[in-house]
């Protein structure tokens, strides 16, 4: 079952910053809702363990998340993977895009794409689109709240 999920957001920080944040693994763990750990295996590559609820299933992933189509400072893809056992597998990735907005503030768009399968899959497309549109709003607000603050206080 597939969907597709945009957004955008304004973050209070030059387009340095945010892209550093979006390659950086410690900001990467604490934004991504659920993610237990994030191992960095190399530049673009990561390890991740990821605890979610889903309606009335709690599913622990086990996945790779991947960098690609990088052109920094611009835009990436990160896309992952993740097997949760009975449960079933989730998939998905977003383009991420970063446009300057003055000198201190930048406008991250993404449209991201997820896939789930399995046990997962019959809960129905409504609360697993719901979900993933949650699960997706928080990430970036949360990556906004950490990397405007981070900014913020760099500029102190």
């Amino acid at each position: 079952m597939a969907m597709l999920i945009e957004g955008e957001e304004r973050i209070e920080a030059p387009v340095q910053t945010v892209w550093e944040g979006l390659n950086d693994p410690a900001v990467l763990k604490d934004c991504i809702p659920g993610c237990q750990e994030l191992e960095k295996k190399s530049d673009t590559e990561f390890a991740a363990v990821v605890s979610l609820k889903i309606g009335p299933i709690k599913a622990k992933f086990n996945g790779e998340v991947e960098l690609q189509n990088l052109n920094p400072p611009y835009s990436y893809t990160i896309s992952g993977e993740g097997k949760g056992g009975v449960a079933g597998f989730a998939k998905g990735g977003a383009d991420v895009t970063l446009k300057e907005d003055g000198p201190n503030a930048t406008i991250l768009s993404y449209k991201a794409k997820a896939d789930v399968g399995g046990k997962m899959a019959q809960l129905g497309s409504r609360l697993i689109q719901s979900t993933s549109k949650k699960l997706a709003a928080q990430f970036f607000s949360d990556f906004n709240a950490r990397v405007s603050g981070s900014a913020e206080a760099a500029a102190s």
